[in-house]
């Protein structure tokens, strides 16, 4: 492109050559000085539109301000609306962790007074002089329930595996057979030997002869399952009941049965009333703990949750 200078002042014509670079750097640096002067006037406008009072401005900067309202008022929605969702998580964990701990104080034999889970515990103290208070933003706040939120899942977890363990210790402690069969002030045999009422001889004695009336109430000393319930030619009327873990407990010479084979029973059930029927010599109920077949000692049982009965006095065998 060839562009002529023609000029009262010259002597003669001129002409300049343009390239179509020169003309995209021309082109460029008017559109780049357009633009920049219409930021400039723009900005210029929003700075003083409150001094201008031009109507046209004032509204576009409402307009703006509006937008940029509503955007922060959706952003701090959004994360009130989450916040909102782990708060109430939390409460569930803390509704689960309230009860946990009220059952497990209760398998504890802790009074409900000593743990008032129910209440807020209370909290104070001296504001500190040294570090002055901050306010927590928004990303620490976040950051703070999250974490807190992650503990108490945590120590449900824990809790709940505690619980398990307490229970499982309160089963097998139930099936232990540590109360007493019969009402009884004294035992006239203990277990080990002594002298056969019957034969003369010493012989070796497989339990604990309660004294008793006929028809005394006899209960089971554990949770277990009936194994055989009635008549043998030596035990009389006879039930044995098994607690699990090759532990079986055996009440003889009874009155009456009261329950049969396969009967599921609970600690302290009501079984049957004593007697004097079998090889026996007068009203009482004998009682045997074996563990895999084998007699044990039940006064070793029983002296276990029942330190001060009077069976402490006899004289514990092997």
């Amino acid at each position: 492109m060839q562009v002529i200078l023609i000029s009262s002042r010259l002597a003669k014509a001129r002409s300049l050559s343009l390239s179509l670079r020169h003309v995209v750097v021309t082109a460029t640096l008017g559109l780049a000085v357009v633009v920049g002067l219409a930021g400039a006037l723009y900005w210029l406008s929003l700075r003083f539109a409150a001094d201008l009072k031009i109507p046209l401005v004032h509204q576009l900067v409402l307009a703006a301000q509006k937008n940029e309202s509503e955007r922060s008022r959706e952003f701090m929605q959004q994360n009130l609306n989450s916040m909102a969702v782990k708060i109430g998580e939390m409460q569930a964990q803390l509704t689960r962790l309230d009860a946990l701990g009220e059952r497990l104080s209760s398998m504890a034999g802790i009074r409900p007074q000593e743990f008032r889970f129910s209440e807020t515990p209370g909290l104070g103290g001296v504001q500190s002089t040294t570090m002055p208070p901050q306010n927590l933003t928004l990303t620490q706040f976040n950051e703070k329930v999250t974490l807190l939120s992650r503990q108490m899942e945590s120590r449900t977890d824990m809790l709940g595996l505690l619980e398990a363990q307490m229970f499982e210790q309160a089963v097998k402690k139930k099936a232990m057979p540590t109360m007493m069969p019969v009402s009884s002030p004294y035992n006239a045999s203990s277990f080990g030997y002594r002298i056969d009422p019957f034969t003369g001889q010493q012989a070796m004695h497989e339990g604990i002869d309660f004294i008793t009336d006929v028809g005394t109430p006899v209960v089971a000393a554990a949770g277990g399952v009936v194994q055989f319930a009635g008549f043998h030619p030596q035990y009389g009327n006879m039930i044995d009941i098994d607690h699990g873990n090759d532990l079986v407990t055996r009440y003889a010479h009874l009155s009456k049965v009261l329950v049969k084979e396969g009967d599921l029973l609970q600690r302290g059930r009501h079984i049957a009333e004593s007697g004097t029927t079998g090889r026996s010599t007068g009203p009482h109920l004998h009682f045997e703990v074996r563990f895999r077949g084998a007699a044990q000692n039940p006064t070793r049982f029983l002296l276990a949750t029942n330190p001060q009965l009077p069976l402490a006095k006899a004289k514990l065998k092997p």
